[in-house]
C-alpha cells in the first residue's frame, strides 16, 4: 500500500512541476504579444513577474533579457 502512495506523490509532483513551467512560458508569451502590441508598460509588468515566480528557470532567464532591452540596457 505504501508503495502506491508513494507512485501517486510522485506523479502527482511531476504533474504539478510540469503545470508551473507551463504557466511560466504561457505568461513570457503573453508577456511578448504585449511587447510587440507596444503595449511596454504591461509587458514589463508580466515580464517581472515571471523573473520573481519562477526565478532559475530558462523563462526567468529570458524575461530578464527582455527587461533590460526595455529598460535600455540597465
Amino acid at each position: 500500500m505504501k508503495k502506491y502512495v508513494l507512485i501517486l506523490l510522485a506523479v502527482c509532483c511531476t504533474a504539478l512541476i510540469a503545470c508551473s513551467s507551463n504557466q511560466g512560458k504561457q505568461q513570457l508569451e503573453t508577456a511578448q504579444f504585449e511587447e510587440k502590441q507596444n503595449n511596454k508598460e504591461h509587458a514589463i509588468k508580466l515580464y517581472e513577474e515571471v523573473v520573481s515566480k519562477y526565478a532559475g528557470s530558462p523563462h526567468a532567464k529570458l524575461a530578464q533579457e527582455r527587461l533590460n532591452a526595455l529598460n535600455g540596457g540597465k
